[in-house]
């Protein structure tokens, strides 16, 4: 072994933790501070629901969850609006003859046109004035687009 590359070893080395305990060691160093020892950690005392938080990685941790929370609420209130009986025929883009028609016959949601259609088929549709086959043909096109069973559909 070389003579004089190694540093002092200490047998009575001095440890003392942030909360006030201390005890003796062996180390290279005279005196050793800590911040956390097996006296206050919360894993060892028994308290996991304290956490140590230094850098805010809980905090991060925590908002990560509630956007994915957030988002998934997001998802499914979008797709619950997009089966919705209650929307409105404007938004399907039929295009203003057909929406014309519908509108006269006191048609104005989807849950209208969807009761029709069960009830009476394409020809309860036809019956109406102003709307024809190919208005039906985009009318159901609209609607299985959107995801909506159509009834009577092939």
């Amino acid at each position: 072994m070389k003579k004089n590359i190694h540093p002092e070893y200490y047998t009575d080395a001095k440890v003392t933790c942030a909360c006030g305990t201390t005890w003796e060691t062996g180390s290279i160093k005279k005196e050793i501070r800590t911040e956390v020892c097996s006296s206050c950690h919360p894993f060892f005392t028994g308290q996991q629901q304290r956490m140590l938080d230094i850098e805010g990685q809980v905090d991060r941790f925590y908002r990560r969850l509630q956007a994915r929370q957030d988002f998934i609420e997001d998802k499914k209130v979008r797709e619950e609006s997009k089966t919705s009986p209650d929307r409105p025929l404007e938004e399907l883009d039929l295009g203003k003859r057909p929406l014309d028609a519908l509108t006269k016959a006191g048609i104005a949601k989807v849950a209208d046109v969807l009761d029709r259609l069960a009830e009476k088929g394409d020809e309860g549709m036809l019956d109406i004035e102003g709307f024809g086959q190919k208005s039906l043909i985009d009318l159901k096109k609209k609607l299985r687009s959107f995801g909506y069973d159509v009834p009577g559909a092939e």
